[in-house]
């Protein structure tokens, strides 16, 4: 964690895995260490990534790290990698209304840093989402 995001000062990491792991305790996963030995991925540092997608059934891995992630090794394992804008706007595609009350929660919880709902697009945006956001800019007022 440190190494990706020297720029990051320790506490303030420290202080967000804290709060991910104290309020996603469902997203946690164990169990899945004894996989990582069988898998060979471009980076052995991901392996845990794919040993837990298979542990848990999940069937795809979202990341923007698409390269370490190929296809020829992912697809026997029943796995796919998808980056994170499409598969958000999957998810928009699917169920348009819940994806816009999520966000809107989401604004609605940011009471330290309050953004407006044309804010947090742009946040998005910054984030690699610029096609989803796209798909979302005519419902800024349900944001």
């Amino acid at each position: 964690m440190r190494l990706n995001r020297p720029d990051i000062p320790l506490e303030q990491l420290e202080r967000t895995r804290r709060l991910m792991n104290q309020h996603a305790l469902e997203a946690l996963v164990s169990g899945y260490e004894e996989r990582i030995h069988g898998l060979t991925l471009p980076d052995s540092d991901d392996r845990h990534v794919v040993a837990a997608a298979l542990h848990t059934g999940a069937k795809v891995i979202v990341t923007f790290n698409l390269k370490d992630f190929p296809p020829s090794t992912l697809e026997p394992l029943g796995e796919v990698a998808q980056h994170p804008d499409l598969f958000a706007l999957e998810l928009l595609s699917q169920n348009r209304d819940k994806v816009l009350e999520a966000l809107s929660n989401q604004r609605r919880l940011m009471v330290r840093a309050p953004m407006t709902a044309l804010e947090l697009l742009k946040a998005l945006s910054r984030q690699g989402l610029e096609r989803t956001v796209q798909a979302l800019i005519t419902d800024t007022d349900r944001i």
